[in-house]
């Protein structure tokens, strides 16, 4: 979650933001730009963190409460040829019942794009174009053959991480219907990094 959500949701459980202008939230909160508070309170009701009642009154709802946790979703992995940005800004939440979810905290969430992971076992599910990769935030040191969040130069992207200490290269592989070639990487390569690891899809509906 963005840091000025996250100071959002603290002040919101002790205070009438209601009553609040953006300003004044800001100095609060240590954000001197009144636009991205309303951005980011805009972002947190959408995904239903917060709401307003009647009485303009911003209340803290928890998972606790609603059996819902909101992921937020940062956007696009290109399961494919590494064409989209990755982009950190939130674009919405995903919301999704706890029961559903092996693990409820440090969660965001990438829409795939292209078809060069279909062919995946990740927790019995593929990765197809238009589910979502559930990736946890934490696990940034994989194990060879798990599923990973990459960035490129700037690009993301979805796949196998294997390690080969043999040859000196990470090799990023693609599990797919079509002939998608690996991406090589040298270790040490500086424009290359791990975003997290991929532990859930959700499933675009049928």
């Amino acid at each position: 979650m963005h840091p000025v959500q996250e100071k959002l949701l603290k002040l919101a459980a002790t205070t009438n933001l209601g009553k609040l202008s953006y300003r004044e939230i800001g100095r609060l909160i240590g954000e001197s730009h009144p636009q991205k508070v309303k951005y980011h309170l805009e972002m947190l009701e959408r995904g239903g963190m917060i709401l307003s009642n009647a009485e303009g009154t911003s209340i803290k709802k928890t998972a606790s409460e609603s059996g819902i946790v909101s992921i937020p979703i940062l956007g696009f992995a290109d399961c494919g040829p590494e064409t989209i940005y990755a982009e950190e800004n939130i674009e919405g939440y995903l919301r999704v019942s706890q029961k559903l979810l092996r693990k409820k905290a440090d969660l965001f969430a990438l829409r795939a794009v292209g078809n060069s992971m279909n062919r995946a076992n990740i927790d019995g599910n593929s990765l197809e174009d238009g589910d979502y990769a559930i990736i946890d935030s934490v696990l940034k040191d994989p194990n060879n053959n798990d599923y990973v969040v990459s960035v490129i130069d700037g690009l993301c992207n979805i796949k196998k991480f294997i390690m080969d200490t043999e040859n000196k290269q990470i090799v990023l592989v693609s599990e797919s219907t079509q002939n998608f070639p690996p991406i090589y990487i040298h270790p040490e390569e500086k424009s290359y990094f791990v975003c997290g690891k991929v532990v859930q899809v959700i499933k675009k509906p049928r």
